[in-house]
């Protein structure tokens, strides 16, 4: 029985020179005012070992609340225990404008960063990732934008999320820094970003890749359907010999990926993310986790 290696609880952020733990704590659903709570999530994240939180401009709408609510939480919550954020590497998104709805142009990129640090009530974000591509900007547009900021010290490193390969080239043959991250949706349930190419393109360009979404939106922990009920089972079977979670193996099946995946985990309760770093317990075989990937395809591999 051959392993695949073991996951390191930390990996790099692409070409940045920033190191990051191997999981994330995603902030969509963060909402409301409890800025305490918000602290005792943070503290659970560090304790599992996460340093890496994931937010976005965007990150309010959704839970009933105004653009911007999520990142400005957040920020209060960073204001109240002066010192945690320099214990957090802090990734923020922009680029998506309400009702455009994506919006690449130098002029509302350059003040979407200025809103997200204020908001955050920080001087700069170690990530900035543009939302979605917005096809009616051209690169080079994109690129002046980014790099001016890079050079201001707004931000640390760039990357994108939901590009497709082609726009990554495009955008990195304009582009002065490296895109040192992609954040494409990732799951058991979600092959795309393994079939078509996008992982490969990761592990070319030394970009690290964000999962969002890595328990497919839910169905993974609660399927309601054949294919998913078999995904379920082929995980169910790798948690009980760890003694884990299924939701875990969910996590250490695409963290087991050679581009090193990092999964986006984005519970709001203290007890999930803990259980998330038992990820880190799985040791996968090569037919263990083909198993899951067929159990996802629907039919055997070629």
């Amino acid at each position: 029985m051959t392993l695949l290696p073991a996951i390191d609880a930390r990996r790099p952020l692409g070409k940045s020179g920033i190191t990051v733990s191997s999981l994330a704590w995603g902030n969509w659903r963060l909402c409301g005012d409890d800025v305490d709570a918000v602290l005792e999530l943070l503290h659970a994240a560090l304790d599992a070992g996460i340093d890496f939180i994931d937010t976005a401009d965007i990150y309010g709408p959704d839970n009933g609340e105004p653009f911007g609510a999520s990142e400005a939480l957040l920020g209060r919550a960073l204001a109240k225990e002066p010192g945690l954020r320099d214990r957090l590497v802090l990734a923020t998104k922009g680029g998506i404008s309400m009702g455009v709805p994506y919006d690449s142009s130098a002029t509302y990129l350059a003040g979407a960063i200025d809103a997200s640090l204020t908001r955050l009530g920080v001087d700069h974000v170690d990530l900035w990732q543009i939302h979605r591509p917005d096809i009616l900007t051209h690169p080079a547009e994109i690129a002046r934008a980014v790099d001016d900021a890079h050079r201001a010290g707004k931000i640390r490193a760039f990357g994108v999320s939901n590009f497709t390969r082609s726009q990554i080239d495009m955008l990195q043959h304009y582009l002065p820094l490296p895109i040192v991250s992609t954040q494409p949706e990732l799951s058991p349930l979600k092959l795309a970003p393994i079939e078509n190419g996008e992982m490969d393109q990761a592990i070319a360009m030394d970009m690290a890749v964000m999962a969002w979404s890595p328990l497919g939106g839910g169905r993974i922990a609660a399927p309601s359907s054949p294919r998913e009920d078999v995904v379920a089972a082929a995980l169910d079977a790798v948690a009980a010999e760890y003694g884990v979670s299924r939701t875990a193996v969910a996590y250490s099946w695409v963290m087991a990926h050679p581009a090193r995946p990092i999964p986006i985990v984005g519970t709001q309760k203290t007890g999930r993310i803990a259980e998330a770093a038992d990820a880190l317990k799985v040791r996968w075989t090569r037919a263990s986790w083909y198993g899951v990937m067929v159990a996802s395809k629907g039919e055997p591999l070629p």
